[in-house]
């Protein structure tokens, strides 16, 4: 805006407020005008009212009374970020006018962008408003040649509609290119000549939401007539309906109006200031009595209004809805919604169980009806640099065959397969070939540089990803495993403990399996007592045979025969358990005496380091700085570059001129202990690092396409192949890649391995247990009356219930002579009552042989004093 017309504006401003004394003023129309324009209604308390000054660097919040009919522009930013967003790109060029009116949207619409994870803001072009043809063409031309196709336009009519005609001429509005712009275009498409309109073709705009209404359609008809009579001369087809800023303007008109009504402002009311010596008009600018009460009825005016509902929130104007227009042919089209409370809608005013979260069809520049993708991999059209590093040693990684100055050099390598893989799956061609970059100490930083440089645009290779290289290019995500440790040679372990057949169980497993070898017994005695001879006896043998029985299961030795169906499921349950427990120990404990006969040399980094050994690297690998930091010597630290190098240096360790480990990362260990199983070990810890990645520039659009294949390839069975072809079978030397805490050894067996079992049999010997005490409390329940009426008659010491416990135990204690066992015996003794006494000895409680040949239910036994503590036997 030239300082002229800015002058003039605030001379009539200046005018109004000193000779008018106007108790508001409407206008004008644009911010940089209505900023200066609000300072002097500020100065003379007269509300300024614009339904024009979109820019949010002019805020009510700073000069109190100004306030917006209008729209600001920083409520567009989130329309554009959702568009942005709904079409997936995710990098965009803003160009904007050099204005506050250009300005006043960036911070806005940085944040709603990255709110939404949509696209980032890779460049902003400030276009001065008065810019030159040339100029405009040296700055299309710039655009031109970046990979990204997606422009956000935020200018005033006439600045917009030049920048697309020189866009046009630039090739800028062919296929592949989208242009996104606010509604300084989309609310004066009606206005824009067809010159203009046909090199717009394909844009897509924003433009406030109207809804057309009766008042509306009549407020348009009385427009049109009023303009036909004000201009005989123009043609009736030009005549179009009034803007939105028309509407506005309307509204803003009504709501002055309603307002000072409503505070009833009388005329002229205007405070001269009391001045000895005004110097300027400024000190001469009297304030209004008024204009106080005056704001505060605007503020307060709600109504519906032509553009909708007229409502001031913190002084400004609120949309409730921005339309998505694609401007085709002599017009615009429109295609969608924008709310705040839906966001994206292909319709309004539909039942919510239809709402459709997309736009409708949009035809795009170059008349394409596919979506743009929003960015090339190459801007010229040029075949892409994809640098690969040429390697002395690991070409299992990266292998460059033959000269490297070659036009057509074969590279191959895991690295390479991958990424073939990765660039034959995505979803558009790209056309690349490989150039060797010459191996150095510093061949890596160096081949980051060349990336971020410009001199390739891609690097593909074992290159991992670290925060020094994340600064200079952007990474993938990583297609290998991450971290780096060390490796070391092995020895014979010639110092096996000689308690080494305990290790196997852990010492809660040992102790549980121990109380349930014990309650096992004791549940098998308990149902066999009365009915099996054989679980009968002084109480020591008792005693004995409940351990004896039990343990003898280990080895499924026991020959006691069960008589009862309660105590056979117990045991059968009891071997299945033992059964598994004994195997499982079994492999254990082989495992450790094979395992474990080869031992690590060195087993910790701080042994290294108190010992002052050697160690050795990766030539050119960021490893080195990494020791270095954790406090190992330079001048102790060996540099190699193959895997032979690798063994050959552990195979001689420190005191014969070799090394006692190796740090690299993992892939490479995983490489080379694939290749020498025997002899070398990891050990120690792993310290993390991001893996491989592949390079590219910073911003690349690319980078989120690559990292996607590279997940699918990981989540498919197409990696686990190219990884087979290369470092063969996985899991090969799982020992020595397992190393000393790392998976490959033996674990001890804990209780919860066994858990389960423990709670299966432990659930059927509770409940046999307590079916089989039901049983004998009701089977038995006359002669324990009988038992228990003669405790109480009786004159003994203790309490009842002491005597009633031992009775019952008593009762307990004898024979089941309903038993079939019993039963079978009982009838062989009255018809070989002679044979059956001698061929069943009784013994008193001393030991010794008593009286043979009495009647088998006369020899009962009990536990109870005297010659009682013997059982029948």
């Amino acid at each position: 805006m030239g300082l002229k017309i800015l002058f003039f504006v605030v001379v009539a401003a200046l005018d109004l407020i000193k000779n008018a004394q106007v108790q508001a003023i409407i206008g004008p129309k644009t911010s940089a005008e209505a900023e200066f324009v609000a300072q002097l209604g500020s100065r003379a308390h007269v509300p300024v009212l614009s339904y024009s000054a979109t820019s949010p660097s002019l805020s009510p919040a700073q000069t109190p009374y100004f306030v917006r009919t209008a729209a600001k522009d920083s409520l567009q930013a989130t329309p554009v970020a959702a568009i942005l967003a709904h079409f997936g790109w995710r990098a965009a060029v803003v160009l904007h006018e050099d204005s506050p009116y250009g300005t006043g949207i960036l911070p806005a619409l940085a944040d709603a962008l990255q709110s939404v994870d949509s696209a980032a803001i890779v460049e902003r072009v400030a276009v001065p408003s008065g810019a030159h043809d040339d100029a405009l063409d040296a700055l299309l031309y710039r655009l031109k040649a970046m990979p990204t196709r997606v422009f956000v336009v935020h200018a005033n009519f006439r600045l917009a509609t030049r920048l697309f005609r020189r866009a046009e001429e630039a090739g800028m509005m062919s296929d592949g290119y989208a242009w996104v712009v606010t509604d300084g275009v989309g609310g004066l498409v009606d206005r824009i000549s067809p010159e203009d309109i046909d090199a717009m073709q394909g844009v897509v705009s924003l433009r406030p939401h109207v809804e057309l209404t009766s008042q509306v359609k009549n407020f348009s008809a009385r427009f049109r007539a009023r303009f036909r009579r004000d201009n005989p001369a123009s043609d009736d087809d030009v005549i179009n309906d009034p803007t939105v800023t028309r509407l506005w303007s309307y509204d803003t008109a009504w709501a002055i109006a309603t307002a000072a009504e409503a505070a009833s402002v009388p005329g002229r009311a205007f405070q001269t200031p009391q001045r000895s010596r005004a110097l300027t008009d400024l000190d001469r600018l009297g304030v209004s009595a008024t204009g106080a009460a005056l704001l505060r009825a605007v503020l307060n005016t709600t109504f519906d209004g032509m553009a909708g509902r007229f409502k001031l929130v913190d002084g400004q104007l609120q949309v409730a809805a921005y339309e998505v227009v694609n401007i085709i042919g002599n017009g615009a089209r429109t295609v969608g919604f924008w709310t705040p409370e839906s966001g994206i809608l292909r319709d309004l005013n539909v039942d919510r169980a239809k709402v459709e979260r997309k736009l409708k069809p949009i035809l795009w520049p170059g008349e394409a009806l596919s979506q743009p993708r929003g960015w090339t991999e190459s801007p010229n059209g040029r075949v892409l640099n994809v640098a690969v590093p040429m390697k002395n040693g690991f070409k299992q990684f990266v292998d460059v065959v033959g000269e490297k100055n070659s036009t057509t050099p074969k590279v191959t390598g895991y690295c390479i397969d991958v990424f073939e893989a990765v660039m034959k799956n995505l979803p558009y061609p790209v056309n690349y070939q490989y150039v060797p970059f010459p191996d150095s100490p510093d061949s890596y930083e160096m081949l980051v540089d060349q990336v971020s440089g410009g001199e390739a645009d891609i690097a593909v290779g074992d290159v991992t990803i670290t925060a020094s290289r994340m600064h200079e290019a952007d990474f993938t995500m990583p297609f290998t495993e991450s971290g780096w440790a060390m490796v070391v040679a092995t020895r014979p372990d010639t110092s096996a403990s000689m308690w080494i057949f305990l290790q196997p169980l852990t010492t809660s497993l040992w102790l549980t399996s121990l109380a349930f070898f014990c309650f096992t017994g004791f549940v098998v005695w308990v149902i066999e007592h009365r009915v099996n001879p054989e679980f009968r006896g002084t109480p020591s043998q008792q005693f004995g045979l409940i351990f004896y029985f039990a343990f003898s299961t280990l080895v499924f030795a026991h020959k006691e025969k069960l008589e009862s169906n309660l105590s056979r499921f117990v045991v059968i349950i009891w071997v299945f358990v033992v059964l598994i427990l004994t195997s499982s120990y079994t492999a254990s404990l082989t495992s450790m005496l094979t395992v474990q006969q080869l031992r690590p040399t060195v087993t910790d980094v701080k042994e290294l380091q108190r010992r002052g050994q050697f160690i050795g690297y990766q030539e050119g690998s960021f490893i080195e700085p990494l020791l270095t930091k954790m406090g190992f010597d330079e001048r102790k630290m060996k540099k190699y570059s193959t895997l032979e190098q690798y063994a050959d240096a552990l195979s001689k360790g420190s005191a014969n001129g070799g090394v006692d480990a190796v740090f690299d990362e993992i892939p490479y260990l995983k490489l080379f202990l694939s290749q020498h199983c025997d002899g070398y070990m990891q050990v120690g810890p792993v310290y993390k690092t991001d893996g491989f990645g592949f390079v590219f520039p910073r911003g690349s659009p690319m980078v989120g396409d690559v990292s996607r294949e590279i997940l699918r390839l990981a989540e498919g069975d197409q990696m686990a192949r190219i990884e087979k072809a290369w470092f063969g079978e996985p899991g090969t030397c799982r020992d020595a890649l397992g190393g000393i805490g790392g998976g490959g050894g033996s674990s001890n067996l804990s209780f919860r391995s066994f858990g389960g079992l423990f709670l299966i049999t432990g659930v059927v010997s509770s409940l046999m247990l307590l079916l089989y005490v039901a049983i004998f409390m009701y089977r038995e329940r006359d002669e324990l009356r009988e038992a228990e009426a003669a405790a109480k008659a009786e004159a003994g010491s203790g309490s009842v219930p002491v005597r009633k416990l031992r009775v019952l135990l008593q009762h307990y204690d004898k024979r089941d002579l309903k038993s079939p066992t019993f039963r079978t015996w009982n009838d062989d003794s009255v018809r070989n009552g002679s044979d059956y006494a001698s061929r069943t000895p009784r013994w008193n409680g001393r030991g010794e042989p008593a009286e043979r040949g009495r009647q088998l239910g006369d020899e009962c036994w009990l536990f109870a004093g005297g010659d009682a503590g013997v059982g029948d036997q």
